[in-house]
């Protein structure tokens, strides 16, 4: 099983934190609310811990369950305390309408995230085409994009760990794709689906 701290503690910080706290998992939260943080801690139970802001995460995957604006400052803020460690970005950057992205650029939060990273960091970004409902109640597919394959196989463990299938869709300037898949998976909840009871899956033919 693995170590993951999760820095935040909004609802997808509670869903994956509930989901490997069940797969065996050991989980720390941090959160600029100290308060707020333990009280995830508190919910997840499982011997889920609360660390400081700031501190070094005591998790070998980190987890950034944060809002897209505040990722990459987040990471910097971090600096060194996240060498050697995998950065996880969940987020998706969309625009005030929610059918765009809100970066203009062939870029992603995640390969941002790589930019400001200490030496020895690995990023992967996963989780963001998955509605927080979703992922506490059913069992989607997990789209992951990274350089670092050993971060990529830790990864990969750990969201098999949740019960989930984790797919790899290439390396990090494949997440700028996986943003735009997020915004599909909106467009498709407001029109073609008419509902968020849903995620983006793989169907393979039988052999």
């Amino acid at each position: 099983m693995s170590s993951i701290s999760i820095i935040g503690t909004g609802t997808m910080a509670r869903a994956i934190g509930v989901r490997a706290v069940a797969g065996g998992n050991t989980v720390e939260v941090m959160g600029r609310d100290q308060s707020k943080a333990a009280d995830l801690a508190r919910v997840l139970g499982g011997g889920a811990t609360t660390g400081a802001w700031g501190a070094a995460p005591a998790g070998d995957i980190v987890i950034m369950a944060l809002l897209s604006d505040g990722v990459v400052p987040v990471v910097a803020q971090y600096g060194d305390a996240l060498a050697g460690k995998v950065i996880v970005d969940i987020s998706n950057p969309f625009n005030s309408t929610f059918d765009g992205l809100a970066h203009r650029e062939e870029t992603s939060i995640a390969q941002e995230v790589a930019k400001a990273a200490p030496a020895g960091a690995g990023v992967v970004k996963a989780f963001n085409t998955i509605f927080r409902h979703v992922l506490e109640k059913g069992r989607p597919d997990v789209f992951i994009a990274g350089d670092d394959a050993p971060a990529k196989a830790r990864v990969e463990a750990f969201i098999e760990s949740l019960g989930l299938r984790p797919l790899d869709v290439g390396g990090l300037k494949m997440a700028h794709w996986l943003e735009g898949a997020g915004v599909v998976t909106v467009g498709l909840a407001n029109h073609g689906v008419g509902n968020a009871d849903f995620a983006l899956s793989i169907t393979e033919l039988p052999v």
